[in-house]
């Protein structure tokens, strides 16, 4: 990880956001502090959320994002999800940003998500009371995605009122449009590419000519709908994920 980053804080006075280049906190760091102010609290004296996550939110970097689920009843549908801290990590894939605006689970656009991704590990965090991280992989609105979460619930005696989502982002892949069928040359580049290889090292590989493989790369970017080489390996590697998992969803 580069020790310079940029980093999202408030300009004073005013709701916009700024962009400063600073020294860029670990997630694993953002975790562990909030994990420390969130044992400090009394089960007994069960407070808010801000209790927690307060310290962190200038050290969140634009890839990251804090969430607050309000856990009122039985039903997951009916809880609230509102964003304090938006990523500044834009993509052409998908508006992260407008997608998770505030609202119910119930109201999410896309509730295979909610159901496969978010939900279960909300229950499991509610029932066991303890904060839970993993590396997530799943599938939004059709695109593969990853990123490290964690989730931690309130302190409560009683039933948690609330659990902080907070979440750094690893991938966002498109898989192409459209599915192709690729010879064994072609899925030989691919597999190269993939492994970080140039056009020039994947020719002396397979002994022929450096024109050839950029032929066949052109080919390839025309048949995917690439605009350049970054955006067909970034496209064959979702491809790649999705005939891995077979398309499942891991929460």
């Amino acid at each position: 990880m580069p020790n310079d980053a940029i980093l999202g804080v408030f300009a004073p006075n005013d709701n916009q956001r700024r962009w400063v280049v600073a020294k860029q906190k670990p997630f694993s760091a953002i975790t562990r502090k909030m994990i420390d102010a969130w044992l400090q609290t009394d089960a007994g004296q069960p407070v808010a959320p801000h209790v927690v996550y307060s310290d962190i939110l200038d050290m969140l970097s634009m890839k990251m994002r804090l969430t607050v689920f309000t856990i009122s009843g039985g039903d997951p549908l009916q809880w609230h999800m509102k964003t304090i801290r938006h990523s500044g990590f834009t993509s052409r894939i998908l508006n992260i940003n407008a997608i998770f605006a505030d609202c119910h689970i119930g109201e999410f656009k896309d509730q295979t998500y909610m159901r496969e991704a978010v939900i279960p590990r909300l229950n499991q965090v509610l029932e066991t009371q303890q904060p839970s991280m993993e590396l997530v992989k799943t599938r939004l609105f059709g695109v593969n995605l990853g990123y490290d979460r964690i989730l931690i619930p309130q302190r409560n005696a009683e039933r948690p009122e609330w659990i902080i989502s907070s979440s750094y982002a690893q991938f966002l892949l498109s898989p192409p449009q459209r599915q192709e069928t690729l010879d064994i040359v072609d899925e030989t580049i691919v597999q190269l590419l993939i492994e970080g290889a140039t056009a020039k090292e994947i020719a002396v590989t397979l002994d022929v000519s450096h024109r050839t493989v950029e032929h066949r790369l052109e080919r390839m970017k025309e048949r995917y709908g690439a605009r350049n080489t970054v955006h067909l390996v970034a496209m064959l590697i979702a491809t790649h994920i999705d005939r891995s998992h077979g398309g499942d969803t891991r929460s």
